[in-house]
């Protein structure tokens, strides 16, 4: 089954009536300011819950349930905790290599060399 809504349109690509009707232009890869991106993040999230596939409307479900905290990337200034979130990764995957470090001094510099928080 295909989604008739806009937000779902196949392969998530504008078609061409699409970008006529939110004022984008066939080259435009991405909304030219964070007002826009937000217009169209929010015609996402109100539409892709009622897609026929049920990937999409399972995404579009999660995207209701996290609304504000997916919206708040427009209002934050695009920051996100990416940073944080890779340098946790990094240090999770040390702590797993590391298996059985008994002093908590060399732990915290282990980590720390890890996460190129201290150098050689």
């Amino acid at each position: 089954p295909h989604c008739t809504s806009m937000a779902c349109s196949s392969s998530f690509q504008y078609r061409s009536s699409d970008r006529d009707s939110l004022g984008l232009k066939q080259t435009d890869s991405r909304p030219k300011d964070l007002a826009e991106g937000r217009r169209i993040a929010e015609k996402v999230v109100n539409t892709f819950h009622t897609c026929q596939i049920p990937e999409v409307a399972r995404l579009g479900r999660t995207l209701r349930r996290w609304k504000s905290a997916f919206l708040a990337y427009f209002t934050t200034g695009r920051s996100s905790n990416g940073g944080t979130e890779g340098v946790n990764g990094i240090i999770e995957l040390h702590r797993r290599l590391a298996r059985g470090y008994r002093n908590q001094h060399n732990y915290r510099l282990r980590m720390l060399l890890a996460a190129d928080g201290l150098t050689p």
